[in-house]
């Protein structure tokens, strides 16, 4: 096939009050807002707090472990650029922080995924730009 026939993976579209959780992924470092007024956490990154309405947000280290909430075993998919990676699973993970976040869970049967299975953070490069946060089943 050409290259015009394999569709390449789409690149997330950085907002400037989001780049800071970018920076850091690339760094292989999970960060999460976090509001300075009301002191609670947030996901996914916002101009303003989702809580207390504040635009005092500032960014704290997450510990990168939580458990799977919810999540879906991809099977079957018309041609695309995720074709080669299935079966995929695509989660929803809850932090240990108590915010959500919709990422993938990696090195694992997709068998033996179960809600509240605790996962941490990994990280996978999608090109020279982006690090992508996902989540690995804790042994």
């Amino acid at each position: 096939m050409s290259d015009a026939q394999h569709p390449t993976k789409p690149r997330p579209v950085v907002q400037p009050w989001a780049q800071p959780f970018w920076d850091a992924a690339r760094e292989k470092r999970l960060i999460l807002q976090h509001c300075e007024d009301c002191n609670k956490p947030i996901h996914y990154p916002r101009i303003a707090c989702p809580h207390c309405g504040s635009a005092r947000t500032g960014w704290r280290v997450a510990s990168g472990r939580g458990q799977i909430y919810s999540y879906t075993v991809v099977v079957s998919n018309a041609p695309s650029a995720f074709v080669a990676d299935m079966p995929y699973v695509v989660a929803v993970i809850e932090l240990d922080e108590g915010v959500r976040m919709l990422s993938n869970i990696v090195d694992c049967d997709p068998q033996q995924l179960r809600c509240d299975m605790p996962v941490e953070v990994t990280f996978e490069q999608l090109d020279a730009e982006f690090m992508l946060p996902k989540f690995r089943p804790l042994t």
